[in-house]
């Protein structure tokens, strides 16, 4: 007898897998606010080189703040104030109009920078001065995040197979809050760094395991739908980022509160029961006919378990076979995704609004594409979705920058 008919007949779409959804979702709600955090967190505000040293007495003090930057920091071609150059003294024929060849003695900012701080009070780039020559600095953090992640993918994944699901998601919790918290305290840029590297690589655990959890505990006529619902938890962690970045403009706070959801998951991990597909696959038959046991009675099916024995479920364990999928097409679909989504700033918008936008985009297409795979199938359905998305982005490439709103 199959596993899976077994679940079948204890109804694998009941009470027990919802409430297996819904406890994994203050977990999974931490990982977009983690994943696309670098979009509020490394935000570059505007800037301009801090011209104090150029004091030369009160022909320069008593100028106002516009008048001090036109004689202090050269303009662009555009008519915009320099973000990286500075004059080595005042240029105050710049008052008069006057287009003066001195203009060559633009050098380097020499003291630091001034920042707009209207719209972020504090981010990493404010922080360690990650603008100009070291922007790629600041650049480099969401990459040595997502290296942490795509180290942490493997490695939970080898160590859930061997330790348990459970026990497992555990860990990756604890490890993920004590990182992040970590990182939010770090006193320099090469700690900041370390500590993403393994708050990523720790909450690649969570999303690799939650997934395979909860896809273990649903019957296959309804892990479609339970693909769809758990991926929701995305939507709503992306919203919920909005909010508490346009709430936090400091970028030491703005991680704290992105990884609080973890105290409730850490609380709420008590009621989550262990995978009995692999605690079959692990010769624990008693445990996984216990689990069996709690979702039969949840489920209002107790009767289906009378003639069931942990001596059956024995023989389910030959049964047993896991399907993956190739690896290039989450990679491309995961290269395009957050390469889009971690340039936001790229349209010019209000970056709130912006992630907003995107966040509420996701939500009704999820809810289309359960349709989609129901009616057009799987294969046909990624292809489809895989060719429209490269259509949209081969048209904008030919749409002007001023015109990003149309798309």
């Amino acid at each position: 007898m199959k596993f899976d008919n077994v679940l079948s007949e204890i109804n694998g779409f009941g009470k027990f897998q919802m409430k297996l959804v819904l406890i994994q979702v203050f977990s999974r709600i931490t990982l977009p606010c983690h994943f696309l955090l670098n979009n509020f967190m490394a935000a570059v505000p505007a800037h301009h080189c801090n011209i104090s040293a150029l004091d030369d007495g009160d022909n320069f003090r008593n100028l106002t703040l516009e008048k001090k930057l036109a004689v202090g920091i050269p303009a662009e071609q555009d008519g915009t104030l320099s973000s990286c150059q500075m004059f080595s003294k005042p240029q105050y024929q710049h008052l008069s109009g006057s287009n003066s060849t001195e203009d060559t003695l633009a050098v380097q900012c020499q003291n630091g920078w001034v920042y707009d701080n209207s719209t972020f009070k504090s981010t990493l780039a404010t922080e360690w001065d990650l603008v100009c020559s070291r922007k790629g600095m600041n650049k480099a953090t969401a990459t040595i995040f997502f290296i942490g992640v795509m180290v942490g993918a493997p490695l939970f994944g080898f160590l859930s197979d061997r330790f348990g699901r459970r026990p497992l998601l555990l860990v990756s919790y604890l490890s993920s809050m004590m990182f992040a918290v970590l990182s939010a305290f770090s006193t320099s840029y090469i700690m900041f760094v370390i500590m993403r590297f393994f708050t990523g690589m720790s909450l690649a655990g969570i999303s690799i395991i939650s997934i395979v959890l909860n896809v273990e505990w649903f019957s296959i006529h309804h892990r479609t739908f339970s693909g769809i619902i758990i991926s929701l938890d995305w939507t709503l962690g992306n919203w919920l980022l909005v909010g508490i970045a346009y709430c936090i403009n400091e970028w030491r706070m703005l991680i704290l509160a992105a990884t609080s959801p973890l105290i409730p998951a850490i609380i709420a991990w008590r009621w989550l029961p262990e995978s009995a597909r692999w605690l079959m696959a692990k010769g624990r038959i008693d445990a996984a006919h216990h689990y069996i046991m709690k979702c039969a009675e949840m489920n209002n099916r107790s009767k289906c378990m009378a003639a069931i024995t942990p001596m059956v479920h024995f023989i389910i364990v030959f049964t047993l076979f896991e399907c993956f999928s190739p690896p290039f097409f989450r990679y491309g679909v995961a290269f395009t995704y957050y390469g889009i989504s971690l340039n936001i700033t790229g349209f010019g918008l209000n970056p709130y609004l912006t992630q907003f936008v995107f966040a509420s985009i996701e939500m009704p297409m999820k809810i289309g594409v359960y349709f989609i795979l129901e009616k057009v199938g799987r294969r046909p359905g990624e292809a489809g979705a895989l060719l429209l998305t490269g259509l949209c982005l081969l048209i904008n490439m030919f749409v002007a920058k001023g015109h990003f709103w149309f798309l």
